[in-house]
């Protein structure tokens, strides 16, 4: 089952996102869902197997450029994450839609994503879900 994250959802999803995103620390993650959550830009979508969180997905409305796309705004993947004993039984395709539909919902004609060169399991996971690679990029910076 699918549900759109609440404010009382968001210490569980900063859970599941400290596993995807282990730089980070747990409780800006959770700032960052609780900002999502509550926001009209984005939306946080829990799958649950029974009543047991197993995956997630954060998706947001971009006005900004993004890379292949023509229109604004453009519905964006920001997250997903399925833990690992519950890979390969559609859980993420069926978050992906969901967050799809939401950017449907939205007025968005286009959805996008991103991620970074060496993650080839994410880039096998978006090419089989339909996304086309826009762009690759290198991105550079340095101290003034």
């Amino acid at each position: 089952m699918i549900r759109q994250a609440g404010i009382d959802d968001s210490r569980v999803v900063a859970e599941m996102a400290v596993l995807l995103w282990p730089d980070n620390d747990i409780y800006d993650l959770e700032e960052e869902m609780i900002n999502s959550i509550t926001s009209e830009d984005g939306a946080v979508f829990i799958y649950y197997d029974e009543n047991i969180p197993v995956g997630f997905a954060q998706c947001s409305l971009r006005y900004d450029y993004v890379e292949g796309t023509e229109r604004s705004p453009v519905g964006y993947l920001e997250g997903i994450y399925v833990k690992d004993e519950y890979r390969n039984k559609g859980i993420g395709k069926k978050l992906l839609t969901q967050c799809e539909e939401w950017a449907r919902s939205k007025g968005c004609s286009e959805f996008a994503s991103d991620c970074e060169l060496n993650n080839t399991e994410s880039l096998k996971f978006h090419i089989k879900l339909g996304f086309e690679e826009a762009n690759r990029i290198i991105c550079f910076r340095k101290n003034l």
